[in-house]
C-alpha cells in the first residue's frame, strides 16, 4: 500500500472507532465527558513510561485506560457530592491534563512526546513506525486502532441490550437488574482505549471531534441505534478520505482536515437532516401555514 492509503485507513479507524463508542455518549448526554477524559489520560500515558521505561503501545493503553476510568469515577464523586456535573468534569479534566503538561514539560527530553505531538497528533507519520505481529509488517497504529475497533465492537455487541437499556433510561435498566455502574465503567474503558490508541494520529484535542461528530451527525439522521452505530462508523470513513485528499491539495494538517470534513458533514445534516434538518422543518412549517390558510 502507498503511504496516502496507510493514512486513509488509519484515519478510517481512527473515526469509525472513535464514532462508533461516541455514539454512546451523545445518548447518555456526556459527550463532555469525553472531552475530559481525552485530556485526562496525559497523565496517565507519561506514567505509564515512567514506570515501565517503555512506548510500548499496550503499556501506554493500559496507563491511560486506567486514568480513563479515574476520571470517570472523580468527576461521578464530584457530582454525587454536590457539585455540578459540568464543573466537576472541568475541574476533574483540567487538573489532570495540567498535571500531564508538567510531567511532559519535566520529561521532554527522556519522553518521546511534545506538547504539539500531545495537543494535535501527526497522522502523516504514523504508518512509518512498523510492527511485525503474526508475520503481518503494518503500521503500528493499524494494529493499535485495528485492535481496539474489533474489541470495542466485541463487547458492546456482547452487552447491546444492557448497554442500550442503560443509555436510553438507566432507572429502568436498574430496575430490571441491569447493572448500571458496570455499565458506565465499561463504556468509560472503551472510551478511554480507543482516545489512547487515536491519541498518536489525532492528540488529545481533535479526538473530541472524533468521538462526538460523526455520532452526532449519524443521530440527526435516525432514531434507531443499530442504524446510528452504522452511519457513524460511515461518516468517520467518509471523513477520513475527505479530509486526507484535502489535506493533500491544500497542504495543510492531515487529522486537522478530517476534522473539518467531519464538521462538514454534521452541518449538512444539520440542514438536510430529513427528520431533523432546518431546511425540512422550515418545509414542513411552510406546508401547514399553507394548509391552515385554504382552510380559513
Amino acid at each position: 500500500m502507498s503511504h496516502g492509503a496507510w493514512i486513509i485507513l488509519i484515519g478510517s479507524l481512527v473515526a469509525s472507532s472513535c464514532g462508533f463508542i461516541g455514539c454512546f455518549l451523545i445518548l447518555r448526554k456526556m459527550s463532555m465527558l469525553g472531552d475530559a477524559i481525552s485530556h485526562a489520560i496525559l497523565p496517565g500515558i507519561v506514567l505509564a513510561f515512567l514506570i515501565s521505561q517503555s512506548m510500548d503501545g499496550i503499556v501506554m493503553l493500559v496507563g491511560a485506560t486506567i486514568v480513563g476510568l479515574l476520571t470517570a469515577f472523580f468527576i461521578q464523586t464530584l457530582h454525587n457530592s454536590g457539585v455540578q456535573s459540568d464543573a466537576a468534569i472541568g475541574v476533574t479534566f483540567t487538573a489532570l491534563f495540567s498535571f500531564g503538561v508538567v510531567l511532559v514539560s519535566l520529561y521532554t527530553s527522556q519522553v518521546h512526546l511534545d506538547l504539539q505531538h500531545v495537543l494535535y497528533g501527526e497522522i502523516a507519520y504514523a504508518p512509518w513506525e512498523l510492527v511485525t505481529l503474526a508475520g503481518i509488517e503494518w503500521p503500528r497504529a493499524v494494529w493499535m486502532m485495528g485492535g481496539v475497533f474489533i474489541l470495542t465492537m466485541l463487547l458492546v455487541g456482547l452487552f447491546y441490550k444492557e448497554i442500550k437499556l442503560a443509555s436510553f433510561d438507566s432507572q429502568l435498566a436498574a430496575a430490571l437488574g441491569v447493572p448500571v455502574v458496570l455499565i458506565h465503567y465499561l463504556l468509560m474503558g472503551l472510551v478511554s482505549m480507543n482516545t489512547v490508541a487515536a491519541f498518536e494520529s489525532v492528540g488529545a484535542i481533535l479526538v473530541v471531534a472524533m468521538l462526538v461528530t460523526p455520532g452526532a451527525t449519524a443521530y440527526l439522521l435516525t432514531d434507531r441505534l443499530s442504524r446510528m452505530l452504522l452511519l457513524s462508523i460511515g461518516f468517520g470513513t467518509l471523513a477520513s478520505f475527505g479530509g486526507y485528499y484535502t489535506a493533500v491539495l491544500w497542504d495543510v494538517s492531515i487529522s486537522g482536515s478530517i476534522s473539518c470534513i467531519a464538521l462538514l458533514l454534521f452541518v449538512l445534516a444539520f440542514f438536510f437532516s430529513p427528520r431533523e434538518g432546518l431546511v425540512s422543518k422550515w418545509l414542513s412549517n411552510k406546508k401547514l401555514q399553507k394548509e391552515h390558510t385554504i382552510k380559513a
